[in-house]
């Protein structure tokens, strides 16, 4: 490869945040990241995560984990900005996400503010870490993970679509704060991605075979399929696209 495309797309020398890393799309950008030679903080709300670290050292880079519970939010703030007092952060992915499956008339309003809290006030309280930050330094990339419901309604995940429509919102906001202070805050928007979240779907025998049929590719999206999107936005390759959310689907928007 040519190695001004190589430096184009190389993280070398930066450490990226990663939430939600232990399994599913965090751990796919998470090894996607470190590939690229980023080194990793991995945050998880529990689980082993020592071998989601093998994975990434086994990149030939650092790794390091810390467990919040992101439905926790002063938490967050407190452990999390402990460790920035001490670890500088140039990229922060914001993957970690709950859904609650359920008819909107019955939905418990402690599940409902649940999802908003770890699908939304996490992801605001880490922007607002990171980005003080970033903004200081005057550089730093921020990816939210969106989804196909920060455009569509969704059945039965009135939370959910709340909290990633939001998601859709608040990055644009922040890239019309940052952008002239030299931090890109995006977003990435997957389609039905086989992971722990849209393990009902596919059990469905209805849905399944509904949703796979208008999806182009003819396929739900691998974890892996958005490694690449992340390293793009990650990388000196983004550093004029700013607010963007970038839609990783198989081609179900433009269906």
């Amino acid at each position: 490869m040519n190695g001004a495309v190589q430096r184009m797309f190389s993280l070398h020398g930066r450490t990226a945040l990663v939430t939600g890393a232990r399994t599913g799309i965090g751990r796919a950008i998470a090894n996607g990241l470190a590939g690229a030679g980023a080194d990793l903080v991995l945050l998880g709300r529990g689980g082993d995560l020592a071998e989601v670290e093998a994975e990434i050292r086994g990149h030939g880079v650092r790794a390091r984990s810390l467990v919040v519970d992101l439905s926790d939010v002063e938490r967050v703030q407190a452990e999390v900005g402990a460790l920035l007092d001490d670890q500088e952060i140039d990229i922060l992915v914001n993957n970690a996400g709950t859904i609650h499956r359920q008819a909107a008339t019955e939905v418990p309003l402690a599940d409902w503010r649940r999802v908003l809290s770890v699908n939304l006030d996490s992801v605001f309280a880490l922007c607002q870490l990171a980005g003080r930050q970033m903004t200081e330094r005057g550089s730093g990339k921020i990816i939210n993970i969106a989804s196909l419901l920060s455009f569509q309604g969704g059945i039965l995940v009135p939370a959910y679509t709340a909290s990633k429509h939001a998601v859709a919102g608040l990055t644009s906001a922040l890239a019309n704060e940052w952008a002239g202070r030299g931090v890109q805050v995006n977003a990435i928007a997957p389609g039905y991605i086989s992971t722990s979240n849209t393990a009902a779907l596919r059990a469905d025998p209805v849905r399944e075979p509904a949703i796979r049929a208008r999806i182009p590719a003819g396929r739900w999206g691998d974890p892996a399929d958005l490694a690449g999107a992340a390293v793009f936005l990650a990388s000196p390759a983004s550093d004029y696209v700013n607010g963007h959310v970038l839609v990783v689907d198989g081609g179900w928007m433009g269906r």
